[in-house]
């Protein structure tokens, strides 16, 4: 079922999401989108890109990305669009402020080309240039030279806008003005970006081992004052340092001003690198908080807290999960929009695969809201019998008293019976002490007292309700039934009751000298005829049948009236 459900899954991912987001394409394609005013021409592109950028210097960041929709930045990776972006426009608010003073009424407003030059340089020109969907935009062309044509003005003096254009100008281009001439050459890279990657490698490593170690000996001092972390391994904070490295590197590479294709290879793998520390680093913080909650749940007297904790712990962890998913797909530039829209149609498949998977999730539900047990009681769940060790979202593990270890699914318990052993109140003993025939009727009552004397001495033992009587004749022995409780805390101390009660009785057998029978056959030998019987015998060979009636009835009122008393009703029986 794991496989047929990952199969559909992957199946909707390829295809079905694919072609959500084409349909919508072809929809926003058919639909005329109408050209925004601050795009619609060259002089509101400039004014728009100009008006943006003196707002962000004062303070506005949020006209930033008013400021990119003037570039056009379609032919760059989505993943590196808006950090890029970011730093084109700083770029080109430096070109033009060293170029010359805009008058936008110079420039056209209803142009008949398709291209408005802004200023020609030895590097390349900026150019404004009508786009298939009727926008101006700073052309690809610009974008691509204007970083060598920033360069090649950096000793110009501002000429509008800025007053100190250095601040807004990009780290690299501020450090590559500085450099000589050799360490702007190389192979795939420039040597110096080259040296630049391997300070910031080796500077991410130096942050891993320090945020590792300084975590490390903070958990040990905290191990020591607080006892709920002593389970705790050293290392458990470890990723935190990763993520630390991932960060480093991902400040880092923003820095070098590398080429598009290196950015972008070098971006993807740092993104998934901070991704998966971030999930990783969140999982252990949540091993932490379950450790300390554990520990707190451990000195309640209610064991509710022990089931729930870890539902609280693994639900944490699959929230961690789609966040980080979530994070990933979004740092990827994944439209997350249209994959929960091709799930959504692959719903009705996905839910039928998983129709075991929500079985088992809401017989979890039914654990967690009816608790028909807890952790660490007996339970007996059809043929399953042991002591209950974990319940999560799928299964239930049972440790049965082999040791072994039985995982049921969780979906069994809501149809099957489940008897908790461990829920008893009283834990119950019911035995037959078989006496030998010879043992007398005032022997037997006095050992049945005795016995009755000892229920009430023995402590663990329940006072208000017991059968101890001559029970039965049986073909071997005179049989007692022994009908008792224990209130004990476990399985454990019912044993050890149950063997101090059984001792005492044993020692009571021995006190008034009362002896068990054994499985046993008496072999009766018939005396042979003429030979003499002394014993006198109370019935005659002629005796009619009424006088047999009524020597009965004289032997049983004789037995009554030396017991009991004729006329006497014992009260029920009541217990103190």
């Amino acid at each position: 079922m794991k496989l047929i459900t990952t199969f559909l899954l992957v199946l909707n991912l390829l295809f079905i999401a694919p072609l959500t987001s084409i349909a919508d394409e072809t929809i926003s394609a058919e639909i005329d989108v109408p050209v925004p005013e601050s795009l619609s021409s060259p002089r509101n592109t400039m004014q728009t890109f100009i008006s943006s950028m003196a707002a962000v210097r004062e303070g506005d960041r949020s006209q930033l990305s008013t400021a990119i929709s003037t570039l056009n930045l379609a032919g760059m990776s989505s993943l590196i669009r808006v950090s890029k972006g970011k730093e084109l426009a700083y770029t080109l608010s430096s070109v033009i402020e060293r170029s010359k003073k805009v008058v936008l009424k110079s420039i056209p407003n209803r142009p008949t080309d398709s291209r408005y030059v802004f200023g020609k340089y030895s590097q390349g020109r900026v150019e404004i240039s009508k786009q298939a969907d009727g926008q101006w935009q700073f052309s690809q062309h610009t974008i691509q030279v204007l970083p060598a044509i920033l360069e090649g003005l950096l000793d110009d003096p501002a000429v509008q806008g800025s007053k100190d254009p250095q601040i807004a100008l990009p780290f690299y281009i501020k450090l590559r003005s500085l450099l000589p001439e050799q360490l702007k050459q190389g192979f795939l890279l420039e040597y110096w970006q080259w040296i630049g990657l391997l300070l910031i490698i080796f500077v991410g490593l130096m942050a891993d081992k320090i945020v590792a170690w300084i975590l490390s000996k903070n958990l040990i001092h905290w191990k020591k004052s607080h006892k709920e972390y002593k389970q705790l391994d050293n290392s458990v904070l470890r990723p935190f340092g990763l993520m630390a490295m991932a960060l480093v590197w991902w400040s880092g590479i923003n820095l070098l001003g590398l080429p598009v294709i290196a950015l972008v290879i070098l971006l993807v793998a740092v993104k998934l690198l901070v991704s998966l520390a971030g999930v990783w680093s969140a999982y252990r913080l949540v091993d932490v908080f379950n450790a300390l909650i554990m520990r707190k749940a451990q000195k309640t007297a209610n064991k509710f807290d022990d089931l729930l904790v870890p539902m609280i712990t693994k639900t944490l962890k699959v929230f961690i999960t789609v966040i980080g998913f979530v994070f990933v797909a979004d740092n990827l530039n994944v439209d997350v929009t249209s994959l929960l829209a091709g799930l959504g149609l692959g719903g009705l498949a996905f839910a039928l695969a998983a129709k075991d998977l929500l079985g088992n999730f809401f017989g979890s539900l039914t654990v967690l809201l009816d608790r028909p047990f807890h952790i660490g009681d007996w339970v007996i769940i059809g043929d399953v019998e042991g002591s209950v060790e974990r319940v999560g979202f799928r299964s239930t593990r049972i440790r049965t008293f082999y040791n072994s270890l039985i995982t049921l699914p969780n979906a069994l318990l809501t149809t099957t019976k489940i008897d908790n052993m461990g829920a008893r109140r009283y834990r119950r003993m019911k035995t037959m002490l078989g006496l030998t025939y010879d043992t007398s009727p005032e022997k037997i009552d006095a050992f049945c007292e005795g016995i009755r004397a000892l229920i009430q001495l023995h402590p663990y033992m329940r006072k208000d309700y017991y059968q101890v009587y001559f029970n039965q004749y049986n073909s071997a022995s005179l049989d007692i039934l022994v009908y008792v409780f224990w209130q004990t805390p476990d399985w454990n101390t019912e044993l050890r009751e149950r063997h101090r009660f059984l001792l005492d009785i044993l020692r009571l057998a021995k006190q008034l000298d009362v002896e068990f029978a054994y499985p046993t056959q008496t072999l009766y030998l018939k005396q042979e005829a003429g030979s003499e019987n002394n014993a006198a015998s109370p019935f005659q060979t002629a005796m009619s049948e009424e006088d047999a009636f009524a020597m009965g009835r004289k032997e049983a009122t004789a037995i009554v009236d030396a017991t009991l008393g004729q006329g006497v009703r014992p009260a029920p029986v009541r217990f103190p």
